[in-house]
């Protein structure tokens, strides 16, 4: 098997205000049906902020581990390469990264006109949201 690493050279990834280890680069916006297209990257063993999704998400993992982690910085779920997952709503807080060799790239198909993701301290307190129209706007300042 031909084995193939994929390059993100091309790629202009932004980040979103102070928060560490988040990358991203929104690929498409359709606002009449409410679904963005948004690549992320997490920086390998590391933890992004703790959130909850607030609209369904279906995501593709296209290079590195994908780690999912339960408020108190546990292990929840690791997904490898290759893996789609598709889920709604979550009301369980939890922050996401890299696995330990390299930076994981996520192509996420989100789906919702309001907003998208809850943003929590370490104390589960709300310190922000990210909604649709945000995205939109990201879009167009990039």
């Amino acid at each position: 098997m031909n084995m193939c690493k994929f390059d993100d050279s091309q790629i202009v990834w932004k980040t979103i205000g102070d928060f560490q280890y988040l990358h991203y680069s929104i690929l498409a916006i359709d606002e009449e049906h409410g679904v963005s297209d948004v690549l992320f990257k997490f920086a390998a063993n590391e933890k992004i902020v703790l959130h909850r999704h607030l609209a369904h998400n279906n995501t593709f993992v296209v290079q590195g581990e994908h780690r999912l982690y339960f408020a108190d910085g546990s292990l929840k779920e690791s997904r490898a390469t290759g893996t789609m997952t598709c889920s709604g709503p979550d009301t369980v807080p939890h922050s996401e990264g890299g696995g330990e060799k390299q930076d994981v790239i996520i192509v996420f198909n989100i789906r919702g006109k309001g907003d998208l993701y809850q943003l929590l301290d370490d104390e589960q307190n709300e310190i922000g949201r990210l909604s649709f129209q945000d995205l939109i706007e990201l879009k167009k300042a990039a």
